[in-house]
């Protein structure tokens, strides 16, 4: 992503906000507690925002996703661990999983939003769908409330002027065909298989209006193995990690995955768009840093207009068996596997 070059001219300004929507932010952690804004950060659990005893942490035992996310945004430059995207700016926790099971239910992800609009936040990050529906259904009248409901609050938070960046999914599936089989719903009971017409049925957040969905590359820049792709859903792509068995990285790295903060000031290893979107989400904050009067539009169009443009992966056989994987469309500029392109943070502050 040439952020190292990026972070010579600039690591972003702590004026701008990344809000992350996930199971909890440690703010204690070295690379974390120097740009954590603790007065945009709240628990949203229930539906409610809670501010007080440090709500938006992660507690022992609870999910280390949120950090993870968090430390790929915007760990300090400081020596220490790693350094994240935009480790200039700030980042805040919204706390939208539910301790005990990890779910990421419709009131508290609403809560989400319409917090950072109301904070303030310049840019939020989603790696996640909502749950208990892989893809809600506006055929059905208690889906579409949901699908209503995250809509109004994530352009809610738009017209606010905050950024919102989703990760497009982990299930190896193209988005953009006509039916999709959903043997995952609902996950918080018992799921009953059912096939879903893509029209009418939508992961949300990462395919509402308005929202970056996010593609993963692996080490090898092209699409990982596990991520969703589809023509006009996925945006953008970015690095999220992959295992060596298909794409191996060069030396000295030994791991394919993204290497990002955990609670207690630990670090370790994850894989999946959850960590694309990330970074995804710190580019648009180092846009928004360089373009402190750009409308969250214009940071999007930025965040397009610069991106490597990255050609279809033709043929795409991830494990090199003889079978083609996947199969991706359109050109140069703008495909299913990777938008508009590889997201590039030299550009953001440069042009």
């Amino acid at each position: 992503m040439k952020a190292d070059r990026a972070h010579e001219k600039s690591l972003g300004s702590s004026r701008v906000t990344v809000g992350v929507l996930d199971s909890g932010v440690d703010d204690t952690h070295p690379d974390i507690a120097p740009n954590f804004d603790r007065k945009a950060s709240a628990s949203c659990l229930g539906g409610v925002p809670v501010q007080k005893d440090d709500a938006w942490r992660p507690v022992a035992g609870e999910s280390d996703h949120g950090m993870h996310v968090a430390g790929t945004i915007a760990a300090a430059k400081n020596g220490v661990g790693v350094t994240g995207v935009a480790p200039g700016v700030k980042v805040a926790s919204l706390k939208v999983a539910e301790p005990a099971t990890g779910m990421y239910y419709t009131e508290a992800v609403v809560c989400g939003f319409v917090w950072a609009a109301d904070h303030g936040v310049d840019v939020t990050n989603s790696s996640y769908y909502t749950d208990p529906w892989l893809f809600n259904c506006k055929t059905d009248a208690d889906q579409k409330a949901l699908v209503t409901a995250v809509t109004r609050a994530s352009q809610y938070a738009e017209r606010k002027g905050a950024v919102n960046v989703a990760a497009a999914g982990n299930a190896s599936t193209d988005l953009a065909q006509d039916e999709i089989v959903d043997d995952s719903s609902p996950d918080d009971t018992t799921p009953v298989p059912r096939t879903v017409k893509t029209k009418d049925c939508l992961d949300i957040p990462s395919q509402l209006p308005g929202v970056v969905t996010v593609s993963a590359t692996g080490a090898k820049g092209i699409k990982a193995s596990y991520s969703n792709w589809g023509k006009n859903v996925v945006d953008i792509a970015a690095p999220g990690g992959d295992s060596t068995a298909y794409q191996t990285p060069a030396p000295p790295a030994t791991s394919g995955l993204i290497l990002s903060t955990l609670p207690g000031g630990k670090y370790g290893y994850k894989a999946g768009t959850s960590m694309a979107s990330p970074h995804v989400a710190g580019v648009a904050a180092l846009i928004k840093s360089t373009h402190p009067k750009a409308s969250a539009a214009q940071v999007k169009a930025l965040l397009y207009k610069g991106a490597d443009a990255t050609p279809c992966t033709d043929p795409y056989d991830i494990d090199g068996d003889g079978t083609v994987d996947a199969v991706c469309v359109g050109g140069k500029n703008k495909n299913s596997f990777y938008g508009a392109g590889a997201a590039d943070a030299l550009d953001a502050v440069t042009k």
